[in-house]
């Protein structure tokens, strides 16, 4: 039996050594894709909950425009119920079905009066929520709706209000 000559061993340790660079960029680079992912998703959540802010400010602007309705106003509203066209939004779900939703979604939990949306990339959010979830409780306040974070979140080291 032959033995491998001492330039074919360097020539297969040059190769393991390629080959554990480039493992290790691979890496890298899929790590850098989260954390951008996760970037482009917190600006996207940051822009939806603006949009439902203005939307309840423009309803509350409507409804002291027209004349007094008879009816009591409700505690609480679904706002994804007041857009024309509703972004990702699944529908009814409470804190305890909300795992059944998939990531990227907003639901309306009429039991407590909350918007939540699950997270597609979690990593990088603090306090880490129960099936990726954050939360928004839509009151009224002196009879003008507003979305309060349920906890102090922080993203990607950003507070998200």
């Amino acid at each position: 039996m032959a033995t491998a000559s001492p330039w074919q061993n360097h020539r297969l340790l040059e190769w393991a050594l390629v080959a554990a660079v480039l493992v290790a960029l691979i890496g890298a680079f899929e790590r850098q894709v989260g954390v951008v992912q996760g970037q482009a998703e917190r600006l996207t959540v940051q822009l939806t909950l603006k949009l439902l802010r203005d939307t309840l400010t423009l309803e509350q602007l409507l409804k002291a425009t027209r004349p007094p309705v008879a009816s009591t106003q409700p505690k609480t509203t679904n706002p994804f119920a007041l857009l024309q066209g509703v972004p990702n939004f699944a529908g009814n779900a409470t804190k305890a079905t909300v795992g059944t939703v998939s990531p990227g979604n907003w639901v309306f939990d009429p039991e407590c009066g909350c918007i939540g949306y699950r997270l597609r990339y979690p990593q990088g959010l603090e306090p880490t929520q129960e099936a990726d979830v954050i939360w928004f409780r839509v009151e009224a306040v002196n009879g003008v709706f507003r979305l309060s974070p349920q906890a102090n979140y922080r993203w990607f080291e950003q507070v998200l209000r």
